[in-house]
Order: structure tokens, then sequence, then C-alpha cells
């Protein structure tokens, strides 16, 4: 049977259209549409549909008011779809935030068959979220709201060596800003990011870089989303800044960042918008591969929810290296591509729940010594 797609946009053009782009795919079907987020809920009771396909900017009830209406009283998988996910990047991550799988931007105006530019990517992520219902994935837990002040001040690391428990090891070149965490993740990430992240203490004694699979323009602001509600500091990544301890860096939209490092002490961050034969911007294959041709093993890999297998590849030639790997498991992964084919090559070491991933990760740093 085809997953069920309602539709929600107060344009009829673009109800047309999106229905069009998803019944091209045989495992889609379109129940419904509805013009605002308050027939929306109507045809959710009567139709029950598998995934809704939200816009935001709409009359009589909005597209997040209705977002949070339904994670309340019909928790299903939500894709945002609207101009505005593009051009109000605040409006996009308070949909993420408030329980949407995942967003496609239009790439111009809200009526405007430019739609048909996304129709791939419309149809890979609704049925990635489709998958998720299974599992009741997409209902994540509350974000931390505020920062915290945390334990002792962090040791210092400029001669820190790891050592696995199968007696793999390598003296690594650890410099000031102490061990660093490479995150990979893409569909259902920014959630996961936001329950993760603010469990890191404040006195979290690395760094830590991350490449979230997301368009130009919305990084930066995710990134202050993250930095008012982590301890540690969270920033959009810059070309040529020096990684610092205690900071959390984001890949910014649309380009592909990478370590390097200067007389095996400073490491420092570049960017660039060079597509690299990559298909995602920024690549998790990219940030991880720079950071063991920087660092050796000594540093941590952590794979998180995402479609497709970006970073797979240079996560297990890490862990086979000596280093420490970390998969999200299938059971709260949104979609367990990312991580999935990690754990299939042999290169995940812990499989944990997103529930567990941060204790892990402190864990895991307090061997760096």
């Amino acid at each position: 049977m085809p997953y069920k797609v309602l539709v929600v946009d107060d344009s009829a053009l673009m109800r047309s259209e999106i229905s069009k782009i998803i019944e091209k795919d045989s495992e889609l079907q379109v129940v419904g549409t509805a013009i605002n987020g308050q027939f929306a809920l109507d045809k959710i009771k009567s139709l029950d549909p598998d995934v809704v396909t939200m816009d935001v900017n709409m009359p009589v009830m909005d597209g997040l008011e209705a977002l949070k209406r339904i994670m309340a009283e019909f928790p299903r998988p939500v894709v945002m779809i609207s101009s505005l996910t593009q051009e109000g990047a605040e409006e996009t991550i308070k949909a993420l935030e408030a329980g949407a799988v995942d967003f496609v931007a239009k790439p111009s105006g809200s009526i405007s068959r430019d739609i048909d530019r996304q129709s791939d990517n419309i149809r890979e992520k609704i049925k990635a979220a489709a998958k998720s219902r299974a599992n009741k994935s997409f209902i994540r837990r509350p974000s931390v709201p505020v920062k915290t002040i945390l334990r002792q001040p962090a040791p210092s690391f400029a001669s820190a060596k790891v050592v696995r428990a199968d007696g793999l090891n390598r003296d690594p070149v650890v410099g000031p800003q102490g061990p660093v965490v490479g995150i990979g993740v893409s569909t259902g990430g920014p959630k996961t990011l936001m329950s993760l992240l603010p469990e890191l203490p404040g006195d979290f004694p690395g760094c830590v870089v991350i490449a979230q699979h997301m368009p130009e323009k919305f990084t930066a602001s995710f990134a202050q989303r993250l930095d008012n509600l982590c301890p540690l500091r969270v920033k959009e990544a810059e070309d040529g800044e020096v990684l610092e301890s205690g900071t959390v860096y984001i890949a910014p939209g649309g380009r592909h960042m990478s370590i390097t490092h200067r007389n095996h002490k400073i490491f420092m961050i570049k960017t660039t918008s060079e597509g690299m034969g990559k298909i995602y911007r920024p690549s998790v294959d990219i940030l991880f591969e720079s950071l063991s041709e920087a660092m050796g093993n000594a540093w941590l890999g952590v794979m998180l929810t995402g479609m497709g297998a970006d970073g797979a590849q240079a996560l297990v030639a890490h862990y086979k290296n000596g280093g420490h790997s970390i998969c999200e498991s299938e059971e709260s992964c949104v979609v367990f591509g990312m991580p999935g084919r990690v754990v299939e090559m042999g290169g995940a070491e812990f499989i944990l729940h997103e529930n567990q991933i941060s204790a892990k990760i402190v864990e895991l740093i307090g061997e760096y010594r």
C-alpha cells in the first residue's frame, strides 16, 4: 500500500503542483488537500494520512500553529514546504523544533512552478518521513530550554593519546582545542542535535564540528538557536578560523567544511563552495576524511540520522584505524540510512539511542589523557 499524504497550502496552484510531484511516485498517494491549518486538522481526523506537507504562511491558522496542534493531538510526520522556509530561516528552525521531520525550500515565490526543481527532494523526504512513523522516531523530547553552568574546569589535552579496549592506539596531534568530535547528520538531524548538544557539559574539554545537510541561509539561524540552548558556544563555521575548546562549529549550508592543521598544534577550518564530486554540501565524507588526515585516529566520529551513506566509508576507515565511532540506533533515527550503512560495513563501535549518545561522547572524550 502506498503512503498516504495530505498536502496543505493556501495556494491552489501549489496544492496542484505538489500533488502532481508526489503522485509520480508509486509509493506515495495524495489522499487530500487543505487550504489552511484548520482544514488540515479536520482532514487528518478523517483521512489519517501517513505524512503531512505543510506550508507556513496561511490564513486562519498558519503552518506553525497547525504543526503544534498536530504534534499534540494527532502526532505524525510533517514536512514543511514553503517559500518562507527559504526566506525566513527562523520560521524553519521553529518548525523543526516544534516537531517537523524536515523541510523543503521553494526555489522562488509561493506561486511558482519552480517547485518542480525540488521534485526528487520532495518525494525522498516524504518517503523518509513516512517510514519514520513506524517507530515514532519523529516524536522527540523537548529541547533543554536554557544554558546551564557545569562541573569542574576543563583539563589540558596538549599531549593527549587515545587507547582503545582492543589495544589499538596512535599518538595523535591534539592541540590546545583539545579532543575533537566530528558529527555527520541529515534528515531529522536538527531536532536530534537540539536534544543531544544541550546535554554536553559547559566544561567540555574539546570542540565539536558538525556537517548537517542543510542549504545556505539556514545554518546561521540554526547555530544561533543551538547557542541559545547549549552550555557550549555554538556558531556557524567561518573559513580560516582556529578551532577552540568549548565550541561547536556548524558547517555553513551549501559549503564543504574541512579541518587542516599547522605545525601539528593549530587546527583550522577551511570552507569551500566547490563541489569536489560530492552530492551533499556540506559533505560528511569531506569533514571526516579531513579529520583523519589532520589528526590520525585522535578524534571521535558520530553518525546520526540521515538518508544515504554520506560519511559512512570515512567513518568505517577511522574506526578500523583505531578511532572511536558512535552510530545512532535505528530505534531513534528518523532515517537509519547513514548510521545503518556504517553498521553494515562493520564500522560502528557503539550503536546507541539518541538519549544515550551525549553521555557516551563525554565518557569517550575522558579517555584523552
